[in-house]
């Protein structure tokens, strides 16, 4: 069984005289499952969509000033991640072993999680072109003892890392710098050379939201009362209903600014998937909706949010301009209008977005708004996986095994490709890819590694997967099956015999892995 996007092309397995059936993915991005946060609350549906949010927040410093507004910002926010079906764990206080063990611990939640959402206020500097975050008890001795002994923005960023749809990472962390001799600002900054540094690749199922209070360099207020403008805005915008993600973070940043009187402007970086997620309010239905179905749902969004995303969209954003023309290829649309959405896709693939390259190569393939032009599509289908956008990767692997698009078939390529989008963490391709192993035509590849991305499927959340692995298990030979099991028990997922048996124990053991309870 080898499992593929439902945009990739039909794949006969060469290797097997019985071979893998193929099926369509459900290409699931942001969020998972049906049903949204409110199944989630009440634990009725196991595959129900699953938040997790760490809140830390330092107003206490052993060698530094204290904030004033920093413990409270964080309740606040966790207040409202609570009520926003969040499973919040809060911190206060709390010293550099402490952080660094909750963000290990976090980090390993979150896989299992469709979205992961980290909050921090207290002090942060830049030192040496790294962002560091300061816990309680940072030495002071110099700037860079200082970063020495404090968590790293890179830190932060791998522990949502692995989440399976959403990551958010949120700042309230530039106020005056303590550790500078001339009293300068703290400053968080973004660098255009080193911005992506530990954001996972592009992908269709991911997407990382970095957050500032303030944009890079520029300082965050404490505001005059119990908390600051920012943490105030953030509870306020997240808690409406029927809000777009993307569009509330906007909210957020012109609530501050009129709050601020234009002294603070937030400012976001990274970049979220081009399907529309919402937090709360009945439209977080659609959060659980299958790929074609849930990027159809941009045209859901109210009048008021659709005039917010064609400003977004004249100011050059590129999921603004991805959902726009969503709006637009809608059949069962009135809007219907695949020649503007091409426009659209092509302003965004022009500013570099890999996603809407990658769109937009599918309309070229097949002549949809656009005269087709598959040179242009197979160009367009390069640049996006230059771009390591995983979905173009892996459907480059389809046309170099079966050829296509003018590309002379080649199966050593296609390994190749695949084997790029796996480690990727494409769900799909590392199934994918672990059969080609489990197959034994990957070269310098072995049954442990072959249970290794079998594993890190499984993690993944795609419910295919864990069909495929629970209900035809000895479609992998025995020796990967033992290893998998070994890499179940490793985890404490498994305690049974290592005999490439999948009972019951198993069974349990894979479900366990997957992230759902008994």
């Amino acid at each position: 069984m080898l499992l593929r996007p439902a945009t990739a092309r039909t794949w006969v397995s060469a290797h097997r005289s019985d071979p893998r059936s193929l099926f369509l993915c459900l290409v699931l991005v942001l969020f998972l499952v049906s049903g949204g946060a409110v199944q989630a609350s009440t634990g009725t549906d196991p595959f129900a969509e699953k938040r997790l949010a760490l809140v830390v927040g330092i107003a206490g410093y052993d060698n530094a000033p204290d904030l004033a507004n920093t413990t409270n910002d964080g309740k606040l926010i966790s207040d409202t991640l609570n009520a926003l079906n969040f499973r919040v764990s809060e911190h206060f206080d709390i010293g550099l072993e402490e952080f660094r063990n909750l963000l290990k611990q976090f980090a390993f939640d979150a896989e299992t999680a469709d979205v992961a959402l980290v909050y921090f206020a207290g002090h942060g500097i830049e030192v040496g072109g790294r962002n560091f975050l300061v816990p309680a008890d940072a030495k002071a001795g110099s700037r860079q003892q200082v970063a020495d002994t404090s968590v790293s923005l890179d830190d932060i960023l791998a522990a949502v890392d692995k989440a399976r749809q959403l990551r958010i990472v949120i700042l309230d962390s530039c106020r005056n710098d303590p550790f500078a001799d001339d009293g300068a600002r703290e400053t968080l900054t973004v660098d255009s050379r080193t911005a992506g540094r530990g954001l996972a690749p592009a992908s269709p199922e991911r997407g990382t939201l970095v957050a500032y209070a303030a944009e890079a360099g520029a300082v965050a207020l404490d505001g005059a009362g119990d908390n600051s403008p920012f943490a105030m805005a953030l509870a306020q915008t997240l808690r409406t209903r029927d809000l777009e993600i993307g569009l509330a973070f906007r909210q957020v940043r012109d609530t501050v600014l009129k709050a601020t009187a234009n002294a603070q402007e937030p400012h976001t970086y990274g970049s979220l998937s081009g399907k529309p997620y919402f937090l709360a309010g009945s439209s977080q239905e659609v959060n659980g909706l299958a790929a074609t179905a849930r990027r159809n749902a941009w045209g859901r969004l109210e009048v008021d949010q659709e005039e917010q995303l064609q400003v977004a969209a004249r100011e050059g954003d590129s999921r603004a301009l991805k959902g726009l023309a969503y709006m637009r290829l809608n059949p069962d649309e009135d809007r219907y209008d695949p020649a503007k959405a091409a426009a659209f896709l092509e302003k965004a693939a022009d500013a570099g977005d890999p996603e809407a390259m990658f769109e937009l190569a599918r309309m070229y393939e097949r002549g949809i708004g656009v005269d087709q032009d598959v040179d242009k599509a197979l160009d367009l289908f390069r640049k996006s996986a230059a771009e390591g956008f995983a979905d173009a990767i892996n459907d480059l692997g389809f046309l170099h095994f079966q050829g296509g698009l003018g590309i002379v078939r080649d199966p050593k390529k296609a390994i190749e490709l695949f084997g790029q989008a796996a480690d990727q963490r494409h769900p799909e391709a590392m199934f994918n890819y672990a059969a080609l192993i489990d197959d034994g035509v990957v070269d310098g590849k072995s049954a442990d590694d072959a249970a290794e991305y079998l594993y890190r499927a499984l993690r993944s959340g795609n419910e295919e997967v864990l069909g495929q692995l629970s209900e035809n298990p000895k479609m992998f030979k025995a020796e990967t099956r033992r290893s998998l099991q070994r890499k179940l028990a490793e985890r404490a997922f498994y305690s049974g015999s290592i005999d490439g048996q999948f009972g019951p124990q198993t069974q349990r053991g894979l479900r366990k892995a997957y992230g759902l309870s008994e």
